[in-house]
């Protein structure tokens, strides 16, 4: 009895590939958003958080601009915080209207919780891939990164 040949893969379709991706982007950040719930923060909180182990003393302005967010949105997110007390704000000397976030102890003890739930996420996931095609699909991602950068600059 013959063996039978496998069915040809369907041509190559960018929408195809664009739906797969957002839904497997809505599908892992709902996991690590489970993650997230369960050290008790929310997946906006863990960027503020994150974002400020990795540069502490930003203002609310450069901050927002590094989550892709308004100043207004992350406005109330710190307040929120700074009530938690994981994030503080401190003056920056010569400016009055601006103040320099800083993570509490606590912040940064949170954080820390945050980024190894991720990490472990990620390595139970993404970490799984062959070493050869996880690169591959790096080169993958940064080149349609640089496209839609590029896309975006030419929009008006």
């Amino acid at each position: 009895m013959p063996s039978a040949e496998p069915a040809p893969s369907p041509p190559a379709d960018p929408l195809r590939v664009w739906f797969r991706f957002l839904r497997l982007n809505r599908r892992v950040t709902a996991a690590m958003g489970a993650e997230l719930r369960a050290l008790g923060l929310s997946v906006p909180q863990f960027d503020v958080l994150s974002t400020l182990t990795e540069r502490e003393g930003l203002n609310q302005q450069d901050l927002a601009a590094r989550l892709y967010v308004t100043k207004g949105n992350v406005s109330g997110l710190i307040d929120r915080l700074v009530e938690a007390g994981l994030v503080e704000r401190r003056p920056i000397p010569g400016d009055r209207r601006s103040h320099a976030l800083h993570l509490t102890p606590a912040g940064q003890d949170l954080a820390a919780r945050g980024l190894a739930a991720q990490q472990a996420y990620v390595g139970r996931t993404l970490g799984r891939i062959a070493e050869a095609d996880l690169v591959t699909f790096e080169r993958l991602v940064l080149e349609w990164r640089a496209l839609a950068r590029t896309d975006g600059a030419a929009a008006p």
